[in-house]
């Protein structure tokens, strides 16, 4: 699963690093929670690609209420294209979620025998500062159905998950799918709606590609905010 993540860059690494056209401005955060406005990169219909802002937490075409966002924050990899709430969007409005890293939270047994969660900060392992993941993700827009036709349309969004490699392993069951920039135009293109084009591209990232560390439990509370929330901990 992805509950929580990172967005320590700015629009201008965005333009830059995922060749967008136009990006809508964002602030920095270092505990993203669902339902949260997060950057977006899909491309357009045109075939450009853009940077939008969405709300964390998918709301298919066809759901009856927006509520729904708040139960489908993730989408799993395995079956995506036959499950209803995920399969249109899969074929035509997939996207990727740029995040600087995210958190994750492993089942733990202090001295005492007590159970507890103990989160840690996955990041990109390159030394490069501005360096981001980017999360397969899926985008639908919605408005009620007895909406004007000049309604404005809720932009929502998931992450997809898959199970873990070899770093994330020891700490959860999953992970969010991490696309390398080669599969990028293959994932975001509108044209590839058969499962043959983007089906492969639902993997584990490489090892390599990432480091993690534990971390304070402040992230736990969605309140909290700032860089030292990633700070490294020694575990007991």
């Amino acid at each position: 699963m992805c509950g929580r993540y990172v967005v320590a860059y700015d629009p201008d690494t965005l333009v830059s690093g995922f060749s967008l056209t136009r990006v809508a401005p964002f602030p920095r955060r270092w505990n993203v929670a669902p339902q949260s406005e997060v950057p977006v990169v899909y491309e357009n219909r045109a075939g450009e690609r853009v940077g939008e802002r969405m709300r964390w937490g998918l709301v298919p075409h066809w759901a009856a209420d927006p509520a729904l966002g708040a139960k489908l924050n993730n989408a799993r990899a395995e079956g995506i294209g036959e499950k209803p709430s995920f399969r249109q969007a899969v074929r035509r409005r997939r996207c990727l979620i740029p995040a600087s890293g995210f958190y994750e939270w492993q089942a733990r047994q202090a001295a005492d025998g007590k159970a507890y969660k103990q989160p840690w900060y996955v990041s990109p392992s390159s030394s490069d500062p501005c360096a981001t993941f980017a999360f397969a993700g899926l985008f639908e827009a919605w408005r009620p159905r007895e909406a004007a036709a000049d309604a404005p349309w809720l932009l929502t969004c998931c992450v997809i998950t898959t199970s873990p490699n070899g770093v994330m392993q020891p700490i959860h069951d999953r992970m969010p799918v991490i696309l390398p920039a080669a599969d990028w135009p293959a994932w975001l293109a509108r044209a590839n709606t058969e499962p043959a084009v983007w089906a492969p591209l639902m993997r584990p990232a490489d090892d390599a590609a990432m480091q993690a560390w534990p971390v304070g439990r402040a992230v736990g509370r969605s309140s909290e905010e700032g860089e030292a929330l990633t700070a490294p901990i020694q575990l007991d």
